[in-house]
């Protein structure tokens, strides 16, 4: 006989083999058995996990001659012929391919003929999802009330596509992703069953990779045991397998990224790519690794809650005391984002490469994390004095006091009427642009007190004197700078005729505010 495929050999033909689903297994036994069975069902939940497996053991137990407990006898001709594809009181429709208004119509006109032995046509319609608007149109009548001798059960993997109507008629099942325990002892069983001998540790990590799908896992398996033919199978030689890359490597990775080693990054990315792992699968596999060590950082007793070894965990609680926690939070995002990326990239590695140096560089983003770890990065240069001895000039003795730079002298009449002759010259290099252009228009003069007194329009005085970014101190000091001393500088307003102090608000006569015209100042 060919060879079949794990998962196919191994599929469950009785309730009491369905792995992971007791809470749907025991209540179809409970309907069966009380002969309360509905006309619609609606399965739905990750790939893998038992929906068309279920569906085809009920399809057998409410047809059967002798059922035990809810379950199917297997030995009875009904279930014989349904287990075989020979019966035609179970009909399977794949609505991936049979997804028109056509084919639906073909189940409507079937439906009126009753089944020719047993009791109940079951039709099982596969990706239900995937069937048109028409389609379900076709099919909303008959599914509400059809003859008392037709099941329907509804499988789908993408429940939100289901159209409400279609939903309201049906008695709806959420199938659960399977937990890794209970894959383990699966797969245990039945290499047990094949007398293969694997590690248990090799199936522990097929049964994490596979993600809760059963069948997945099998298939994982299945591949594995392939290309180790005849070995014992281990846990180097399912990683070698499945291109995954070991724990160890993600502790040095981090550790490389915690010490902002860019060179370090990319030399083990190196690494990981001339061994011939899968990136995808690597990305996948490290972001898990950063949200172990969250929950580390996080809990007390993380023990039962984590899938790692004792030394793993050493490893981990070690790394929790050396990373902050908006910095895995950090690492976690940037990751996260990275693995939705890299499936639609031609260049994995590159996108990689990108991630490691955005993981090295906090300074490169904006958001919260990155500036917290920004934040953090200077805390601990200040408190090692990396930062202080940065400021210090060569030749400096460690220790000693930067002395203050030298406060500017006082500007007299003088500078500031060199100051209003050059007014325009001083700003044609002021760096905000915006505000050179306003003072284009702006009348500065030399006050009674030899304080530079500058005249401008209402919008632009308001601009000036009240933006919120402290444009006046910005233009002041740039002043200041520009001719080396410190002047008194006053803004007026120009308004009807007149001109308005800022600082004391008194409204004055243009003609009556007292100031030194340029002309009258010897230079």
């Amino acid at each position: 006989m060919a060879y079949q495929a794990l998962y196919r050999k191994f599929r469950p033909a009785a309730f009491e083999d369905v792995k992971g689903q007791g809470h749907i297994v025991e209540t179809l036994k409970n309907q069966i058995m009380a002969d309360r069975i509905g006309h619609a069902y609606l399965f739905c939940g990750t790939r893998g996990t038992g929906k068309t497996t279920i569906a085809k053991i009920f399809a057998r137990a409410v047809n059967c001659e002798h059922p035990v407990d809810g379950s199917p006898c297997g030995e009875c001709k009904t279930c014989k012929a349904i287990a075989s594809g020979a019966s035609l009181n179970v009909i399977e429709i794949d609505a991936a391919s049979n997804n028109g208004v056509d084919n639906i119509r073909e189940i409507v006109e079937e439906v009126t003929y009753s089944p020719q032995e047993g009791r109940y046509k079951v039709y099982i319609i596969d990706e239900v999802h995937m069937l048109s608007i028409g389609a379900f149109n076709a099919l909303l009548k008959t599914l509400e009330e059809p003859p008392e001798y037709v099941i329907f059960i509804l499988a789908t993997t993408e429940v939100h596509k289901i159209p409400i109507t279609i939903m309201s008629r049906c008695q709806r099942y959420d199938f659960k992703r399977i937990d890794i325990e209970t894959i383990t002892a699966r797969l245990r069983e039945l290499m047990q069953i094949e007398n293969i001998e694997v590690e248990d540790r090799a199936l522990r990590y097929v049964a994490k990779t596979a993600d809760g799908s059963l069948r997945d896992a099998l298939s994982l398996l299945d591949q594995c045991l392939a290309f180790h033919f005849g070995k014992t199978l281990t846990y180097d030689m399912a990683l070698d397998v499945l291109g995954a890359v070991d724990g160890e490597v993600f502790s040095r990775l981090l550790r490389n990224m915690l010490e902002r080693n860019v060179i370090g990054c990319i030399t083990l990315l190196e690494e990981i790519v001339m061994q011939g792992r899968e990136l995808a699968q690597f990305v996948t596999d490290y972001t898990w690794y950063l949200r172990n060590l969250l929950l580390v950082k996080n809990c007390d007793d993380v023990e039962d809650v984590l899938d790692v070894s004792k030394e793993h965990l050493v490893l981990l609680k070690e790394e929790a005391e050396m990373a902050d926690i908006h910095t895995i939070m950090r690492l976690i995002r940037i990751f996260s984002e990275l693995s939705g990326q890299l499936r639609f990239s031609t260049s994995k590695r590159v996108l990689i490469e990108m991630a490691m140096i955005k993981a090295c560089r906090p300074q490169m983003e904006t958001d919260a994390d990155s500036v917290l770890d920004r934040v953090r990065l200077l805390e601990e240069k200040l408190e090692s004095g990396q930062f202080v001895s940065a400021l210090m000039p060569s030749g400096a003795q460690e220790g000693a006091v930067l002395s203050p730079q030298p406060e500017l002298p006082d500007a007299d009449a003088d500078d500031v009427v060199k100051i209003v002759n050059r007014f325009q010259e001083i700003l044609i290099n002021f760096p905000r642009k915006g505000a050179k252009a306003m003072m284009k228009s702006a009348d500065p003069r030399v006050g009674k007190n030899g304080d530079l007194e500058i005249f401008l329009n209402p919008i632009e005085y308001n601009v000036i004197t009240k933006d919120t970014t402290s444009l006046k101190e910005t233009l002041n000091a740039y002043i200041n700078e520009a001719i080396g001393k410190k002047v008194s500088i006053h803004y007026f307003m120009i308004e009807s005729g007149k001109r308005n102090n800022r600082e004391d608000s008194d409204t004055v006569d243009f003609d009556s505010v007292i100031s030194i015209p340029v002309s009258e100042v010897e230079d």
